[in-house]
């Protein structure tokens, strides 16, 4: 009996090679090589072109684009983060972590879309038919033409797919399906990349909006090689802390759209609950009045969103302080921390400073600095911020606060949540012309420190602590 031939294939870039190496020679990435058998008769690999036979050049001119083409879900919040809905011909792959709600929220999407004449095509090589219909029961999909599909033949799944010429296809999940020529296992580098290959030629020849969800490994990417994420034309990741209800559907890449639009869902008994008005979830429970706790008014696409920033400074334990923060980069904290410390003599040296943004958000704009700086000093202090203000502005590293963008969303968006006051940079009062809430404009982080707290006395060099001035003096 003749030996299987086998070589190692790097899992990020797809790299082949006849002998295991500890640093993949293309992409340079390290521990990558995974053993797979090669396949029958060499390379062999499917045509994956999309345009089928009698393609030709077209005029650019030519090419019908109509925006009013795209699917409407059904699901508000994934229609935004897909660019408002999903385009023929597009393959979406969908990530997140295990029990985050991937699953729940495709079967969801699908059953919407089933509603309409043409069938839709659910496909799950993890779960049963059995499985799948309970699942089913417990959302409320009961889409007549809803139709499942158990299989892990890629070919199989295709050909079902091309006689029932379905409205969308979703597949659950891209690493339990296989192609029998291959050889190797399913969820190999090699089988995921030329099954993707086939279900993106299948979408763009049939015009069929096709929905991948994606194990991830245990660094919060993807599994399988980096192609498969060139190759989708949208990458989804739902994330989402298990401590937390919450969940939110964030885009990574998209041809057809923004990837800075965010969708904020709720785990529920019954599935996955739409959340429209994020910000009030988030401050719900807020301790108003507590030390350390500032709003701040963030932008993730055109959606605004008002969160909780959190900090607790407190002494440390140890010779130097710990920076921790959850939610905000710690190298930003540990920045700002340093812009208080040198230029307004704030000492944070004896100090752990530990930052939160409520809810699992995560802030990723410097447009949080001034709510950070807030929160930081507040803590310190031990005195709290009025709990009808709302922050946000730049800071940089001469203690200046720089104006950002969309400052009239954020405001309106502040408004409508019954804010009092905000404390907005200079730059953006100046171009205001007018603002639904009473503003305070602040050029430097010692300006917004000497309105928070009156008879703060703030020197600039290192390590002199601020002193209160007496109030009659």
């Amino acid at each position: 009996m003749a030996k299987k031939r086998t070589e190692y294939v790097c899992s990020a870039c797809g790299h082949r090679s006849i002998k295991w190496l500890g640093q993949c020679p293309m992409c340079k990435a390290w521990s990558t090589l995974a053993e797979e058998e090669a396949p029958k008769g060499g390379d062999a690999r499917p045509a994956w072109g999309a345009g089928g036979t009698g393609a030709r050049p077209t005029p650019i001119g030519e090419v019908e684009a109509d925006e009013a083409a795209r699917l409407q879900t059904g699901i508000a919040e994934f229609d935004r983060v897909l660019g408002g809905g999903v385009v023929p011909g597009s393959l979406v792959l969908l990530g997140g972590d295990p029990g985050i709600g991937k699953s729940t929220l495709l079967l969801a999407a699908l059953d919407k879309l089933g509603a309409g004449e043409k069938p839709v095509l659910y496909v799950s090589g993890e779960e049963s038919l059995r499985q799948t219909r309970l699942r089913g029961d417990r959302l409320g999909a009961t889409a007549k033409n809803l139709l499942l599909l158990a299989e892990t033949d890629a070919d199989k799944v295709l050909a079902e797919a091309e006689k029932l010429k379905p409205r969308a296809l979703a597949i659950d999940s891209i690493q339990t399906l296989f192609l029998p020529e291959l050889g190797s296992a399913p969820g190999t580098v090699s089988q995921v990349r030329e099954v993707a290959g086939r279900l993106m030629a299948f979408a763009k020849r049939t015009d069929t909006p096709t929905f991948v969800v994606g194990h991830v490994t245990k660094d919060g990417a993807i599994a399988g090689p980096r192609i498969l994420e060139h190759m989708v034309d949208t990458v989804l990741y739902f994330e989402g802390d298990a401590g937390h209800s919450f969940r939110v559907l964030r885009a990574h890449k998209n041809r057809f759209g923004s990837t800075n639009e965010i969708g904020v869902f709720e785990m529920r008994g019954a599935g996955l609950a739409e959340v429209p008005d994020p910000s009030a979830l988030f401050l719900a429970e807020r301790p108003e009045g507590q030390p350390g706790s500032v709003v701040t008014a963030t932008v993730s696409g055109t959606r605004p969103l008002l969160v909780e920033v959190q900090a607790l400074v407190a002494p440390t334990q140890y010779g130097t302080g710990q920076r921790k923060s959850i939610g905000v980069d710690s190298n930003r904290v540990a920045l700002l921390a340093a812009v208080l410390e040198r230029k307004l003599g704030l000492s944070f040296g004896p100090c752990d400073i530990f930052v939160n943004v409520a809810g699992g958000v995560e802030l990723t704009e410097p447009a949080a600095d001034l709510a950070v700086c807030a929160a930081l000093v507040s803590s310190r202090l031990n005195e709290p911020v009025p709990a009808s203000g709302v922050f946000f502005g730049e800071v940089g590293l001469a203690g200046e606060v720089r104006g950002v963008t969309a400052p009239e969303v954020r405001l309106a968006e502040a408004a409508k949540m019954g804010f009092g006051t905000a404390w907005i940079p200079s730059a953006n009062l100046r171009r205001l012309e007018k603002a639904e809430l009473p503003l305070a404009g602040v050029a430097s982080v010692r300006e917004l420190l000497e309105s928070l707290f009156p008879g703060l006395e703030l020197s600039g060099p290192q390590g002199q602590e601020p002193q209160r001035r007496s109030r009659a003096g």
